[in-house]
């Protein structure tokens, strides 16, 4: 049982994702696994409803071919269905891998033929629409499970509805149900589970493959890290195909019975936390600071007195969590002056924005400005940052509640080693570390050296207390033409505090100086215009008004004067059209693709080097 004193080890060693499955059902079967969002009433499948599910797809799947070792790709939106395929394939011993929904058929092609997927699950019409560009390419691809039934081409063979794979399995689950025990009762734990394709940021992804064990590790420690209880309320909103979004909507309720509340569309979360009121809940640094730049938005549209009040609270609260951070102990007296703030002022927003719940707040996959952390933490919401990689199945460390220091990502989880290399990259060893990257020929291949430390290609540094701070990716490093290394995103992230910047990406490889490419924040900034009386009339661009121009300035400004000269940014240019995943310059998970931007915007770069 997970709920006995053993280690971290010891647990992770006896279980596998099929396993802790069976136990949820018999042990807490009447309890909530999975509620749909997008589905009026919001219908909620129990751990046993959710097992018999599965059980169902699995028999399904089973006699389409899927068989141990075999992968099986699924490109959909977060649901109650995606999360039954995925985890029915487990149980078959095959390699589950769900694709970012913004591939495009380009990628979309080298990741089925890298993978030789027999079997893929499709949505509906939009992720057939740029499947059936490719499927001639794909012959190894026998079966296309769809499952909106409306999207089906007639007189195709290689498709299949959902529905009619569920009647298949229904009815083979039904005749002989010990078939399902059979199928699982053999797995374990160091057998693989699931894929996951790197974003692919300098060069083609690459197939990321986890065990039983590194999954279930990984959540017994996190969870173990931060006393999280049974039963926690989260919300899937994230990519399934991210790292973090899988362990934490996938395997971890799993392991702990959670309730997982699916939510197809992103831009839902706002209103979905209001309903929710999660216990746990990650956000990637965008989504912190949309929420942080939509709060400042509301407070300067709010009554002089009401604001005042509001950011007096907020300057407040953050006094005392700065103390903290800096390991100093909070003066009584202003320990009873933020309680007495908190309760009157501030855990009411908390309540509002749906987030007076929570237990464990974190961000991971990028840093997040220590100012939006400071201002969040004013409202009473601590962010716990991690890092971690796909590599080692999400976190390989994280600050606490009680042992943080901001602007770092905490120390190592329990059982993980990290150590820096002589360059300063930072290299990780322990039981997360994945079993390697899928081979063209179906073969695994480690990826650590010969005493099993990865190599991270995260620069870093680990202080006299454990706590690691990153620096930047190895391979992203700027080295001016005098030889100076300038990290990238320290900059970055500096320009991106001010609320109008949704993106920017700084410029000086092989370069005498830094400049920059800034993106307004294509949400934000209208809401700011609006706000302040900023008009820039049809067909114009709000990133050619003075009022714009004159607060860009300001960011550039604020942001040079907190960085050393050699890293200060000495021209830029603000780009008047947003960039996505889908127009190219920002993977699945918002990293910036530096490659496409410096092709796409050489003529612009060129301009900010003048001869």
């Amino acid at each position: 049982m997970l709920t006995t004193p053993q280690s971290v080890a010891e647990q992770a060693a006896s279980e596998t994702i099929p396993s802790l499955l069976h136990r949820n059902a018999t042990e807490y079967g009447d309890l909530p696994a999975v509620t749909s969002l997008d589905i009026d009433g919001h219908p909620t499948l129990t751990w046993a409803e959710f097992r018999t599910q599965i059980a169902v797809v699995s028999r399904g799947l089973a006699e389409l071919g899927l068989t141990a070792g075999k992968r099986l790709l699924i490109m959909a939106s977060g649901s109650p269905d995606h999360l039954i395929v995925d985890l029915a394939a487990a149980h078959l011993s095959a390699i589950s891998c769900t694709a970012y929904a913004t591939l495009s058929p380009d990628q979309i092609r080298y990741v089925a033929q890298h993978s030789a997927a027999e079997i893929v699950v499709l949505e509906g019409e939009t992720e057939l629409s740029r499947w059936s560009q490719v499927l001639d390419d794909l012959p190894a691809l026998r079966h296309i499970v769809v499952m909106d039934v409306d999207a089906i081409p007639d007189g195709n063979s290689r498709f299949v509805s959902l529905a009619s794979l569920r009647e298949k399995g229904a009815a083979l689950h039904a005749a002989d149900p010990d078939a399902f025990e059979r199928s699982w009762a053999g797995i374990r734990p160091d057998d693989p589970l699931s894929m996951i394709y790197t974003s692919g940021t300098t060069g083609d992804p690459k197939g990321v493959v986890l065990s039983h064990r590194n999954v279930v590790y990984e959540a017994l420690a996190v969870h173990g890290l931060h006393g999280t209880p049974l039963h926690t309320r989260t919300i899937a909103y994230l990519p399934l195909a991210h790292i973090a979004e899988r362990e934490l909507s996938v395997y971890m309720p799993v392991v702990f019975a959670g309730h997982v509340h699916t939510l197809a569309d992103p831009g839902g979360i706002v209103a979905a936390l209001g309903q929710v009121h999660p216990e746990g809940f990650f956000g990637v640094p965008r989504v912190w600071e949309k929420m942080v730049a939509g709060m400042k938005n509301m407070l300067g549209a709010a009554p002089e007195d009401r604001r005042e009040a509001l950011l007096a609270a907020n300057g407040l609260l953050q006094e005392g969590y700065k103390l903290r951070s800096a390991g100093k102990e909070v003066p009584a007296e202003l320990a009873a002056k933020i309680e007495q703030t908190d309760k009157a002022a501030l855990a009411p927003i908390r309540a509002m924005l749906g987030l007076d719940q929570l237990i464990l707040p974190s961000s991971g996959a990028a840093a997040l400005p220590v100012e939006i952390l400071y201002f969040l933490a004013g409202l009473g919401i601590e962010i716990q940052e991690v890092w971690g990689l796909s590599e080692t199945t999400g976190a390989i460390t994280s600050n606490t509640a009680s042992a943080f220091k901001a602007g770092t990502v905490g120390r190592a989880l329990e059982g993980i080693e990290v150590k820096t290399a002589e360059d300063g990259e930072l290299l990780v060893r322990g039981p997360v570390v994945f079993l390697g990257y899928l081979q063209t020929d179906g073969s695994i291949k480690p990826d650590t050296d010969p005493d099993g430390w990865l190599a991270t290609g995260d620069i870093g540094t680990i202080d006299a207390d454990g706590f690691v701070s990153i620096t930047d990716r190895k391979k992203e490093l700027i080295i001016t033409s005098s030889g100076k290394n300038i990290p990238p995103t320290k900059i970055e992230g500096m320009l991106k505090e001010h609320i109008l910047i949704g993106q920017a990406v700084a410029i000086g490889d092989d370069r005498p100086y830094v400049t920059a490419l800034i993106v307004l924040d294509d949400e934000i900034a209208p809401a700011w215009a609006a706000t302040n009386g900023v008009d820039v009339g049809e067909g114009a661009s709000l990133a050619d008004h003075p009022r714009v121009i004159e607060e860009i300035e300001a960011a550039v400004k604020s942001a040079n004067s907190r960085l050393a000269r050699i890293e200060q940014v000495k021209r830029y240019q603000v780009l008047t059209q947003p960039w996505s995943a889908e127009s190219g310059e920002l993977t699945p998970t918002l990293k910036l693709k530096r490659r496409v931007i410096n092709e796409r915007y050489g003529p612009n770069i060129a301009d900010l080097y003048p001869a």
